[in-house]
């Protein structure tokens, strides 16, 4: 094993981790089963892609296919739709209906397949649409740090613009501009990757406590006092 194939390796498995214990947490600390569902898959995803990676899979496997959807799964609804309808939870107290996280979901599988098996046929609009759904939720995020700065929570605000920074980057040069020097499999490209989306993971869960932190001692008040429930799924102000 080689230095760039060993540094993949931790970056995948530091994805993989933040992805599998951080998604556990989000449904069982939170009930977000949005954005713990999709950190699941991520983690499920990167192992995928490491096994696929160390076996030395070719593009004719099982595995290059699954790791393929996942992939167009999460860059076109999981890590985009899904991710912000998980965050409006805390920044405007929005829970999705069963219908709604279903449904996600399932259009997210038929975006998969579409945009995995057809690839080649869809071409270059398939890559935009990817790099659109991107910086829109780039927009959102950093939307989302600047809540976090207006109720005090700085800190996090500040790593939610660095995080959604380097999250940019990598989908920006992900279809269009590749890594000089990087080999065929851009192992490179997907060490910077893996390791990028791991810390936006990371980053996303801790801003997301800390938010949902700050809503809680609002509702109960300075003197301990539960204020009024909201109504939920229609509060947006």
């Amino acid at each position: 094993m080689t230095v760039r194939d060993l540094l993949f390796a931790v970056a995948d498995l530091w994805m993989i981790a933040v992805g599998l214990i951080y998604g556990v947490k989000f449904i069982r600390n939170h009930q977000n089963y949005l954005i713990g569902l999709e950190w699941i898959i991520m983690g499920v995803s990167g192992t995928n892609f490491l096994v696929y990676g160390m076996v030395k899979a070719g593009h004719d496997s099982p595995m290059f296919h699954i790791a393929y959807f996942l992939d167009a799964f999460s860059r076109s609804i999981g890590f985009t739709v899904i991710l912000v309808l998980g965050l409006l939870a805390v920044t405007h107290r929005y829970t999705p209906s069963i219908a709604v996280e279903v449904g996600a979901f399932a259009v997210g599988a038929v975006l998969g397949v579409m945009l995995s098996e057809f690839a080649e046929e869809i071409g270059t609009p398939g890559k935009v649409f990817f790099l659109v759904a991107a910086l829109a939720t780039s927009l959102f995020l950093c939307y989302f740090a600047w809540r976090l700065w207006a109720v005090g929570e700085r800190i996090h605000a500040v790593s939610m613009g660095v995080a959604t920074a380097l999250n940019m980057v990598i989908a920006c040069i992900y279809d269009f501009w590749p890594i000089p020097g990087d080999d065929a499999n851009h192992t490179i490209f997907y060490t910077l990757a893996l390791f990028t989306w791991g810390l936006a993971m990371l980053v996303i869960y801790k801003a997301y406590a800390a938010f949902d932190a700050h809503n809680r001692r609002v509702d109960v008040g300075p003197n301990g006092i539960a204020a009024p429930a909201t109504t939920h799924g229609a509060e947006f102000a």
